[in-house]
């Protein structure tokens, strides 16, 4: 997350509607924990065969039998993706303390798909007031959707802007499985979230590489379980270098962001996951935000410096990596794409770190992304940011990698936000990488008024109307190929760790007063997620405030923003015909339609 100095604002039209069927691949659920005095979990089932549409699970047998406890389920296998990836086998549920561990997932037969039946159409509205704090929106999901003869009022043609979506997702960190503080708010939040039927079904979770701003303190698995030492102006408190990891553990992610993160896998077996550091080791730095220019409240070596061109250090860097990726895996928590750095352009009073270009380059092209290849592990180039505060540009970097050969060869996507996702929208493109905006915007800006005094984060309905702008724009003009929101779940708030900035953040839900509510920014995402599949195509969508999108079982989802009054007769032409239903005044709509 950075802090800019301005924030662009975004003319609205008039729409809103939502509705589809999603055609998934059969998954298994994860294997939990065990928990005292039970039994093992069940041997995993067979997976999806490769190739072709998603396979049906095969069933695994219950896992053997040692102690008291419930008796485990048989394991389930998840279907082959439509891309010709084959699907995993899971352990079964209900696993004990004193049992046998289940066996390996592995590969196996597929069968025909599952299909999930969502409503044709859904609306959200704020109903009364500003709905400051998520409170006042109203969700509909039992509205109808009939043919139509009338003049379309948005009409959705099959030329297409992306040909292939690759998903929604959000951020998992520390504070909002923090704030989470009872099972029922877990399990009410990860509903919400990453339910295919109920919730916002994200396909994609990014993982932080230790502290970002919104740990409950810093850290990094290299960085003696979150030791904080006080800097000086010699820096001889920073800790010595351990080039052989002998300190790296993943204890501190155990505790609360690997079971945030098991929680999304029991509800949504197929989530894809990337990873991001905000700060390498502070061994592996110099100098620290504060340290030249204006002082920080609570200088600490994790918040800025520089990151060393050294090579020892880079290759010890690169082996953090893998260290971190294969710890996760042995969780069971499969890290596909990483990235170099966030933000390498922003030294901020939260763990962050600067890059100069010519040692970025060489990051990725001698070390990260050799290391991360042997792993079957993609890099992104970002996620990139700043775009000229204080003089840096992130896309300088970007430019010095993609003249490197080696360099743009290890990578295969770019990650952008913020200012650089604007110069996306604008037009900057990245050499044909396909480009995803990996932050969104946190709303509640203090640089935008001289008198910011905000008790809490309002999470209004005006945030869920500039989300619907950022987020309509990134993909239409700016044609990127997937969009994350940030903070999933803050409280009322929504401080992070920052020591210099009083920035009470917005957030996709809401946990106060033991529940968690919605947002209409929760809303916005959820009208996009829930009904688009990843590998969908994004078409053209013209006559109203409306983004359109074709999923691969040839389904069409019409996703529209209505700033006016109510339309009891909205009417959507789109896949050869034309559909109306009932849209809400100052609210969104999502419309399925299959042909």
């Amino acid at each position: 997350m950075i802090r800019l100095s301005s924030i662009s604002n975004f003319g609205l039209l008039s729409i809103s509607s939502l509705g589809l069927v999603l055609a998934l691949g059969a998954c298994g659920s994860s294997t939990p924990t065990p928990p005292p005095g039970g039994t093992a979990g069940a041997s995993p089932g067979a997976g999806g065969a490769s190739g072709g549409n998603p396979g049906n699970p095969g069933a695994g047998a219950p896992g053997p039998s040692a102690g008291g406890g419930p008796v485990p389920t048989a394991g389930t296998g998840s279907g082959g993706a439509p891309d010709g990836t084959a699907g995993a086998g899971v352990g079964g549920a209900n696993p004990g303390g004193a049992g046998a561990a289940g066996n390996s997932p592995a590969a196996g037969a597929g069968g025909a798909p599952i299909t999930v039946n969502l409503p044709p159409v859904i609306t959200s509205s704020c109903s009364s007031g500003t709905c400051s704090g998520g409170a006042g929106m109203t969700f509909t999901t039992d509205g109808t959707v009939t043919d139509s003869t009338a003049a379309a009022i948005v009409t959705v043609a099959d030329t297409v802007i992306v040909p292939k979506w690759d998903g929604f997702g959000a951020a998992f960190n520390e504070i909002g499985w923090n704030v989470l503080t009872t099972p029922d708010m877990q399990n009410a939040a990860i509903k919400l979230l990453f339910s295919a039927t109920d919730g916002a079904n994200f396909a994609w979770g990014r993982i932080p590489m230790g502290a970002s701003d919104y740990a409950t303190s810093r850290y990094t698995p290299e960085d003696n379980a979150g030791a904080d030492p006080a800097p000086n102006s010699s820096e001889s408190t920073r800790p010595a270098k351990d080039t052989g990891l002998a300190n790296f553990s993943l204890s501190r992610d155990m505790t609360k962001l690997i079971p945030f993160i098991k929680a999304a896998q029991a509800v949504k077996s197929d989530i894809h996951f990337w990873a991001s550091p905000w700060t390498p080791p502070i061994w592996m730095k110099t100098g620290y935000a504060g340290k030249t220019g204006t002082a920080a409240t609570k200088p600490s070596y994790y918040d800025g410096g520089s990151m060393s061109s050294d090579a020892a250090i880079l290759t010890a860097y690169a082996q953090y990596y893998s260290k971190f990726v294969t710890g996760y895996k042995d969780q069971g928590i499969n890290i596909e794409l990483v990235s170099p750095q966030n933000e390498p352009g922003y030294e901020q009073n939260y763990p962050s770190c600067l890059w100069d270009k010519a040692t970025y380059t060489s990051w990725v092209g001698t070390y990260l992304g050799p290391a991360m290849k042997t792993l079957g592990v993609r890099v992104m180039l970002g996620t990139l940011s700043n775009n000229g505060d204080g003089g840096r540009k992130d896309t300088d970097i970007s430019s010095a990698v993609l003249a490197d050969a080696t360099a743009k060869g290890m990578v295969s996507v770019v990650g952008v936000q913020w200012g650089v996702l604007d110069a996306v929208v604008g037009g900057t493109t990245f050499s044909g990488l396909p480009i995803w905006a990996t932050e969104h915007r946190c709303g509640n800006y203090p640089w935008m008024t001289d008198s910011y005094n905000k008790t809490q984060a309002p999470n209004d309905l005006a945030y869920g109307v500039e989300s619907w702008g950022y987020i309509r724009d990134a993909i239409t003009k700016g044609k990127v190929t997937s969009y994350s929101a940030w903070n999933m779940v803050l409280d009322k708030s929504g401080l992070g760790n920052d020591t210099t900035r009083d920035w009470k953040q917005d957030a996709l839900l809401v946990a106060d007063g033991g529940k968690v509510t919605p947002t209409a920014a929760y809303y916005v995402f959820r009208h996009f997620s829930q009904y688009v599949a990843p590998n969908a195509a994004v078409l053209t969508a013209t006559g109203g405030d409306a983004v359109a999108f074709k999923n691969p079982d040839g389904s069409y989802v019409v996703v529209m923003y209505n700033s006016g009054a109510a339309n009891p007769n909205y009417v959507v032409a789109v896949g050869g015909k034309k559909v109306q239903f009932a849209m809400p005044a100052a609210g969104w709509a999502t419309v399925k339609v299959k042909p």
